[in-house]
C-alpha cells in the first residue's frame, strides 16, 4: 500500500479506525462540481470528545461560498439524518468569536443545533491574546433523547483527524494542549 505524505498520518489512522465503525463522508456535487461536504460517525468512532448512545457525531461540514444561498448546507443535513435513523440526535461543535470561517456557532444554530455547554478558551500558538467559544452543539431527532456529553480537558488537546480543521493540532510544537481555558 503507498503510504501517504507525514502530515497526512494522523488522518490515515483515523480513518482506518473510524471507517469499520461507521465513519461517513459525503461530497455534494452541483452543476459538475463538488461544492460541500459532510463526515459524520457514531460517537465512539467520531472525531471530538463527544460520548453519548445512539448518537452521531458531525465531524465536518462546509459549502463552497459560490454555491451559497441554495440551501445545500441544510440538504447535507438532511442527508445525514435520514441516513441514520437509528440515531437519537445528531452533536457536533461550534465556535464563537473564532477567526476561521467555519463551525461559526450561528451556522449550526441555522441548521438547528442548539448549545449544550460551552468552554471559553485561547490558543496557545495562533492568535494568541485572543479568547473564543468552544460549544457543544445538540440537534434531538427522536422525543427525551438523552443529550451527549463532552471531555473538556481533551477538546483542550486539539484535533487531528483533519488538516483543515479550526481546531487541528499539527503535533508541533510538542504541546500536549494546544488550548487553554480562560
Amino acid at each position: 500500500m503507498h503510504q501517504p505524505f507525514r502530515k497526512y498520518r494522523k488522518r490515515r489512522e483515523y480513518l482506518e479506525a473510524a471507517i469499520p465503525k461507521g465513519f461517513h463522508k459525503k461530497l455534494l456535487i452541483f452543476q459538475v462540481q463538488v461544492v460541500g461536504q459532510i463526515e459524520y460517525a457514531p460517537a465512539e468512532a467520531c472525531g471530538y470528545p463527544i460520548t453519548g448512545d445512539d448518537i452521531i457525531v458531525m465531524n465536518c461540514i462546509w459549502v463552497l461560498r459560490t454555491a451559497k444561498g441554495r440551501n445545500l448546507g441544510k440538504q447535507l443535513l438532511t442527508d445525514m439524518i435520514q441516513s441514520e435513523k437509528k440515531a437519537v440526535g445528531f452533536a457536533t461543535i461550534g465556535l464563537e468569536n473564532h477567526w476561521s470561517p467555519w463551525f461559526k456557532k450561528w451556522q449550526m444554530e441555522k441548521l438547528g443545533f442548539k448549545s449544550l455547554d460551552s468552554v471559553k478558551v485561547m490558543h496557545k500558538t495562533k492568535h494568541k491574546g485572543e479568547r473564543f467559544r468552544i460549544h457543544l452543539m445538540w440537534l434531538p431527532t427522536t422525543k427525551n433523547a438523552n443529550p451527549p456529553t463532552w471531555d473538556k480537558s481533551k477538546l483542550l488537546e486539539g484535533e487531528d483527524f483533519c488538516l483543515a480543521h479550526p481546531l487541528y493540532h499539527p503535533g508541533k510544537p510538542k504541546l500536549k494542549e494546544i488550548l487553554e481555558k480562560c
